[in-house]
């Protein structure tokens, strides 16, 4: 594998974030299997408009987690390019 080879802003999105909608799933699962957990304070501090639990409110925390995962695409992935051309190149 070539070190100098950008990453793909669209893949490394879309990985992030089906990683963090599927995370957010299990977490709401779990939340309901365990109430006691209390999962769900951090998921309402942490996503705008999220409450426990209705589908609206549900879906709405998918979204926003997937949303969240193609922010830090957005951010880390410039980065990444930017420092592995950089420093990646002189090793």
């Amino acid at each position: 594998m070539d070190i100098t080879r950008p990453l793909n802003i669209k893949v490394i999105g879309l990985s992030l974030g089906s990683f963090l909608s599927i995370t957010f799933i299990l977490c709401v699962v779990y939340d309901l299997i365990f109430p006691e957990a209390r999962m769900y304070e951090s998921w309402m501090r942490l996503l705008p408009g999220f409450k426990w639990l209705t589908w609206g409110s549900f879906f709405l925390g998918v979204i926003e987690s997937f949303l969240y995962g193609i922010y830090i695409a957005l951010v880390f992935v410039p980065l990444y390019n930017l420092f592995n051309g950089l420093i990646g190149r002189n090793d």
